[in-house]
């Protein structure tokens, strides 16, 4: 469920598999790797959810930090943790 009342999706297991293996696919064929930090920028959709656990599958750390943060907050968020790659 989203931010605002009645914003919702389904998805089955199957259908979240499938999307997470693929952007797991899309981080490993940019770079990332085990170990490696990454940083999500994203506010309250499915594609946050399919970008940690992805993240979580190939072993790289996540970083979560949510949309109504300003540019200021998410450059320190970034650079305390040294991520190597932010989704937005």
């Amino acid at each position: 469920e989203g931010n605002e009342p009645g914003d919702s999706t389904k998805i089955t297991y199957r259908e979240l598999l499938h999307k997470v293996c693929q952007f797991a696919n899309v981080l490993h064929s940019q770079g990332v790797k085990k170990g490696d930090r990454v940083s999500i920028y994203l506010p309250m959709i499915l594609e946050l959810v399919v970008a940690m656990l992805a993240c979580a599958r190939i072993g790289a750390l996540h970083s979560i930090v949510f949309a109504g943060f300003s540019a200021d907050s998410l450059c320190e968020r970034i650079l305390d943790c040294g991520c190597s790659l932010l989704i937005t």
